[in-house]
């Protein structure tokens, strides 16, 4: 009787871990995630030009004062859509995507409550955006309306929160985990360098963050989460 030598289970790698995660629900993650923003800027949109005219200006600090005004930060500003579709592109199954989207959810609506019922811009700066041609262009394509809490961080840092979960689980590499972090810094800096925010709005959309990662993992979202055993392979000795 012959027997039929079985092939070597494939090496650990959290490269082929994540593409795996990456190609699970892709299309379901990808319609999400387009449709998700869509409607966000919609009723963010909407609110803004509802509430403009009874806005107060936020007070500027003393680190908004030293960190001077950066025409590239621009780059790292508009990289946060790319970044917060990340999280839910990396999602293990739908119960993680649900619980996901149930943090996201929440700062979103937060965020619209805080818009609507304390309705504020940042402050002119005096700076002569004719001078900085990238920052001229943020400036015409977003207004500086719905200031506090700032959304960009909230969403920035909510997304590091989940991506640096996501990557401990495939046991990702140190550097891939501190580059998470380091492109999440990237963001919140630019909120200020292109000043479409102050200190204030940044600190409020850390807490934002801070309150969707609550939800995300709390039992409300943890009931979502029902992880799947992982193939032999893909899990390391």
């Amino acid at each position: 009787m012959k027997y039929i030598q079985q092939p070597a289970p494939a090496p650990f790698s959290w490269t082929r871990a994540l593409w795996l995660r990456i190609r699970t629900l892709w299309f379901l993650k990808m319609i999400g995630t387009v449709t998700g923003i869509a409607v966000f800027f919609a009723v963010y949109f909407w609110t803004m030009e509802e509430t403009g005219g009874r806005a107060i200006t936020m007070p500027v600090t003393w680190i908004d004062q030293w960190i001077g005004v950066n025409e590239f930060a621009f780059i790292p500003y508009v990289s946060l859509w790319v970044y917060v579709s990340l999280a839910p592109a990396f999602a293990l199954n739908a119960g993680a995507l649900r619980a996901y989207a149930t943090g996201a959810l929440a700062i979103a609506l937060l965020g619209i409550a805080f818009f609507w019922l304390f309705p504020t811009v940042t402050p002119p700066f005096g700076v002569d955006w004719s001078q900085v041609p990238m920052l001229r262009l943020l400036k015409e394509s977003d207004a500086s309306g719905n200031a506090f809490p700032s959304l960009h961080v909230a969403f920035a840092v909510y997304s590091a929160y989940v991506i640096s979960s996501q990557l401990r689980s495939i046991r990702s590499p140190r550097w891939a985990r501190a580059f998470n972090w380091l492109w999440c810094l990237a963001i919140v800096y630019s909120t200020l360098a292109t000043r479409q925010h102050v200190f204030i709005d940044v600190a409020g959309g850390i807490l934002a963050a801070c309150l969707g990662r609550s939800v995300a993992w709390s039992p409300l979202g943890r009931a979502f989460h029902r992880r799947p055993h992982l193939p032999q392979s893909m899990v390391r000795p």
